[in-house]
């Protein structure tokens, strides 16, 4: 028969194991978890986006990143949005741009932050509701946000 203390060390680990788990998967599920709120679960199809952002980052600080995504801009087919995810660092959701028909093309550029190697995803949400998807791994050798912010 097992006794108290053997009991307690059991429960102890395994209330442990169930709080921790692996930086990748951690990481893995915060870019899903966020992706899944900017596209309300819907499901995102691979094409029309174009990712432009260096495969080695000298200086994680400062990373030049492209989007440009394929479209007439016209009123009924138009990019409403594009989003951009990083899967390191602390928080997924980069930066998302508005945009609409008038916008005349669908680009934006911006310096981003990345806290380590990983994969950025950028995302463009279309005027009919559908989504297009594009990501790139990129080398960082100076990380950024080694604070947690």
């Amino acid at each position: 028969m097992p006794t108290r203390r053997q009991i307690m060390q059991a429960a102890a680990a395994l209330a442990g194991a169930a709080l921790v788990r692996a930086p990748e998967a951690r990481a893995a599920t915060q870019l899903e978890d966020a992706i899944a709120e900017k596209t309300r679960g819907a499901a995102v199809e691979r094409g029309r986006v174009t990712l432009g952002i260096p495969q080695i980052a000298e200086n994680g600080l400062s990373v030049f990143t492209t989007v440009s995504v394929e479209s007439p801009m016209t009123a009924q087919d138009h990019v409403k949005a594009i989003h951009i995810f990083s899967e390191k660092n602390p928080i997924a959701h980069i930066a998302s741009f508005r945009l609409g028909a008038r916008a005349g093309r669908a680009k934006v550029s911006t310096n981003i932050r990345l806290a380590a190697s990983q994969r950025v995803t950028a995302i463009a949400e279309m005027s009919d509701g559908r989504f297009y998807s594009d990501e790139r791994n990129v080398v960082v050798t100076i990380a950024a946000c080694i604070d947690g912010g």
